[in-house]
């Protein structure tokens, strides 16, 4: 009898072959889309597009396969939307896409696909899934231009064990092309985008619905005033544009202090930070090594961002100091830390 295999279906081009592939394979595939948010608005190319289920639904009729729709608002809701405005309150610059796969796809959604009979939980994630002696281990997709390991670094051992990520070892274009022979309604479909769960407006028009924006001061990296701020939700670390001060040099965000409810601005070289803190972190493809062990990786500071050579500092409660040799980087207090080995992906945390 054949493997049983749950795909996250999307309503996009990559859950769509990722389907497709495994029917070929021989599995026996359930698509599966969930509904992430109770709006009936949306925009079109967000997975949490109200006509998403809709497109899934007529892949899954062509590849002759069950649909599904999985209600999820909930726990979206809990796990991933409530957490993002709760960490931008604190002053920090989340991943909900990290939250989304951690939470949602890889907890809630792998346990009801098991419930069902899944042995597998495939996704159009671009990484390949290997295993080495008695481990599994992550690397980056072959198509570097959408690489998703960033996202996954959280993995544990048991939901490497039961997830098929059919599309690493292929490249965008192949895949499209894949989708226009089978003739697929999703071949040309657009790129979602990265907040999905805004349906309307932008995600600081999400924050101000939900958290109430308290003007407060602008200030220099002496404490000096140079103006007034709207509200921290709307500003991120890196920003120069829309600080509403005029004169003198180039601005920038720094930092955002929650406490004192202050904006820090400088010049773009202030920005660069040598070393940083990540904690709740997790090792993936290697076993946890030593408290006080010094590891030679590269780690990528945001999505798709340019590997920084670094050394890292293994520390007491699963968190680690990172330094950075030779290269100087912005860093973002929420954003994902992922080390990398080449294309092996070591492990990840958060910034702290």
């Amino acid at each position: 009898m054949a493997d049983r295999v749950m795909v996250a279906m999307s309503g996009g081009v990559d859950s769509s072959v990722a389907a497709a592939l495994l029917v070929a394979e021989g599995y026996e595939v359930v698509g599966a889309t969930m509904k992430l948010v109770e709006s009936d608005r949306g925009k079109a190319r967000s997975c949490c597009a109200p006509d998403a289920a809709l497109r899934a639904r007529r892949v899954c009729d062509l590849l002759d396969i069950s649909h599904l729709v999985i209600d999820l608002c909930a726990e979206f809701e809990k796990y991933v939307i409530r957490p993002f405005c709760q960490e931008y309150a604190r002053g920090r610059t989340p991943n909900p896409c990290v939250a989304c796969n951690r939470w949602i796809k890889w907890d809630v959604l792998l346990h009801k696909a098991q419930a069902m009979g899944c042995r597998f939980l495939a996704t159009g994630h671009y990484a390949i899934i290997e295993r080495l002696g008695g481990r599994f281990r992550l690397r980056r997709g072959i198509d570097r231009s959408k690489d998703q390991s960033y996202a996954l670094y959280w993995f544990s051992q048991q939901q490497l064990a039961c997830t098929l990520l059919p599309l690493g070892r292929t490249t965008k274009a192949k895949v499209r092309k894949i989708a226009a022979e089978l003739g697929l309604p999703t071949a040309h479909t657009p790129e979602s985008q990265d907040i999905c769960f805004v349906q309307e407006g932008t995600y600081r028009d999400l924050l101000a619905s939900r958290i109430a924006p308290r003007p407060g001061d602008i200030v220099d990296e002496q404490g000096n005033v140079l103006g007034k701020h709207s509200g921290l939700i709307h500003y991120t670390v890196g920003q120069r544009k829309g600080l509403g001060i005029s004169g003198g040099p180039p601005l920038f965000v720094l930092a955002k202090d929650a406490e004192r409810n202050r904006l820090i601005v400088g010049p773009r070289q202030a920005l660069s930070r040598r070393s940083f803190e990540v904690e709740d972190v997790n090792w993936l493809s290697i076993a946890p090594p030593a408290v006080g062990a010094s590891i030679e990786a590269q780690v990528e500071v945001r999505y798709r961002a340019r590997p920084i050579p670094c050394r890292i500092i293994v520390g007491a409660d699963d968190t680690v100091s990172v330094e950075l040799a030779p290269h100087e980087q912005a860093i973002a207090p929420g954003q994902a830390a992922v080390f990398y080995d080449d294309d092996l992906v070591l492990g990840g945390g958060t910034i702290r």
